[in-house]
């Protein structure tokens, strides 16, 4: 290899995170995509790939400075122009990003690693973000639209980003993006159903409670528990000792869990919730009503995950492109960067068993990963390999305490928020907890349906049928034309023919041929008896 080619190649690393996305991983799916440059350029595909994920380590540079850190620790390395930069972007496009994404998205714990199962069920978690913020543009408008909110419009487009996370590491195990005209959560979760597999289960809030998606969630093999919308009215079939019972779902066979759970401070101030949990988990001797409702409170480690991305990464800052290619793939480098750190954070706790991954810092991993792709530290393959490297060491020194029961402030401060009214009890201020009561709440059995009356089939007077019935009492023998009818009686024919064909399922009429239609019964009149 030629001098020259090794230096338009130096740039393409990620530092310590290259060890989790080697060159011949990117160069395998520049090819598969079929972006790799046909001749070779001062600034080739990979190195783009790399300096697309560096733009997501550094939102808040430009193009130019987050080139120096990529090539600090590299000397003699050119520097190209922006607008270099800027072409490298628009030659790349979103596809390979997306494709790398695909590929390290998915599972990264192990069943042993605390917090990551739940009596031998991996526990993920469907849910929506929609804060990231983009360049209020004429492009981005046309994809994305623009919200209101109840006081005013919004200042920039937002992204709808559907993701499926699992809690125990909060790593990504797919996502999907929305536009103006696709923002539905449902139909976004839908999308990514693929990814769930027999042995999961699935955690969900009140907003993936349908019938349609619960079915589709139950066909994959995976387990639910979804909190149930309050206009849902279950039937209670069968009550089960530990309070929960059974009912049914569009057919499907659930269990249900309604319980109050209600937590004391250390101040004596208490906060609660009612719970409607919908679960395929039917065994109640090794799923007990109290554990599913404990165990829902893990659903919110997605949202964590989103925090992670949008206030730790991004840190408020708006994405840079002005058009959609640019917003896709600036979006799939952000979330390859979110599980390239996921990865290093759970291979440095899994080093100390017993660990839970909720203790590794993200800032710390996130602010390592910076400092070793400016040094440009354990870039190439023939030095030795250390899985733990400078970004583990950092992780197992700042490990955080163990998570204590609390029930934080659920302060609105956003003016245009459209829950700026809402006038509820919740705690103002954080608070650690004492004690979590749970009290499982039995509604009574739901009485059988009555019996339903057998539906009358007699024609009434003056009905369509009826005056059909008349004409065709004129000569009962002969076989109807079904246009003729509707000409007579000043009908439709479209209309009149969908009748006559569901009243021959009935079994009023008899249908001889195409379009001819016969009285079944013999001639009766439909005018009510003189007196």
């Amino acid at each position: 290899m030629s001098g020259r080619s090794v230096d338009v190649f130096a740039a393409g690393h990620l530092g310590e995170l290259t060890q989790y996305l080697p060159v011949e991983l990117v160069d395998d799916v520049l090819a598969q995509t079929k972006t790799t440059q046909r001749r070779l350029r001062d600034l080739p595909s990979r190195v783009g790939v790399y300096f697309l994920l560096a733009l997501g380590l550094f939102p808040g540079l430009g193009y130019l400075r987050v080139w120096d850190k990529l090539t600090a620790g590299l000397p003699g390395t050119r520097r190209p122009s922006e607008k270099a930069l800027r072409d490298l972007r628009r030659r790349l496009g979103p596809a390979p990003l997306r494709a790398l994404f695909d590929i390290l998205a998915g599972p990264i714990g192990q069943p042993r690693t605390p917090g990551v199962c739940y009596r031998g069920l991996r526990t993920v978690a469907f849910d929506g973000l929609n804060s990231v913020k983009v360049p209020d543009t004429d492009r981005n408008r046309g994809w994305l639209g623009r919200i209101k909110y109840h006081f005013g419009w919004a200042g920039y487009p937002t992204l709808r980003v559907m993701a499926l996370v699992e809690t125990g590491t909060r790593a990504l195990l797919g996502a999907s993006l929305g536009s103006a005209d696709n923002r539905d959560e449902l139909k976004l979760a839908t999308d990514l159903l693929g990814l769930l597999r027999p042995g999961m289960l699935m955690l969900g809030d009140r907003a993936f409670d349908a019938n349609a998606f619960l079915n589709r969630v139950a066909q994959t093999g995976a387990m639910l528990l979804i909190r149930s919308r309050n206009t849902r009215k279950p039937r209670v079939l069968r009550h089960l000792p530990d309070g929960s019972y059974l009912s049914l779902v569009d057919g499907m066979k659930v269990r249900i869990v309604e319980a109050a759970v209600v937590m004391t401070g250390t101040d004596g101030s208490r906060t609660g919730d009612r719970y409607r949990l919908i679960t395929t988990l039917l065994d109640h001797h090794r799923h007990p009503a109290t554990d599913l409702a404990k165990l829902y409170h893990e659903r919110w480690e997605i949202e964590t995950a989103f925090l992670a991305l949008r206030h730790t990464i991004l840190k408020g800052h708006i994405l840079r492109s002005g058009d959609r290619p640019g917003l896709e793939q600036e979006l799939w480098a952000l979330l390859t960067v979110y599980q390239l750190l996921r990865m290093a954070m759970v291979t440095a706790t899994e080093t100390q068993p017993g660990t839970d991954p909720d203790r590794a810092s993200f800032t710390t991993a996130l602010e390592t990963a910076r400092d070793q792709l400016t040094a440009a530290h354990a870039i190439h393959p023939t030095e030795p390999v250390d899985l733990l490297g400078a970004i583990g060491r950092a992780i197992l020194r700042t490990l955080l305490p163990p998570r204590r029961p609390r029930f934080s402030a659920r302060t609105v401060k956003s003016a245009t928020s459209r829950y700026i009214t809402r006038d509820d009890t919740r705690p103002t201020h954080s608070t650690t907890v004492t004690s979590i009561d749970i009290t499982p709440r039995t509604p009574p059995l739901t009485p059988p349906p009555p019996p339903r009356p057998p539906r009358d089939r007699t024609p009434q007077p003056n009905t369509r049928r009826a005056q059909v019935i008349q004409l065709m009492n004129t000569q009962p023998n002969h076989a109807w034309n079904g246009r003729h009818l509707a000409q007579q009686l000043g009908i439709p024919p479209r209309h009149l023919l969908t009748q006559l064909a569901e009243w021959t399922r009935w079994g009023h009429f008899t249908k001889t041929t195409k379009g001819h239609y016969t009285l079944t019964h013999p001639p009766t009149s439909t005018t009510p008896p003189t007196p």
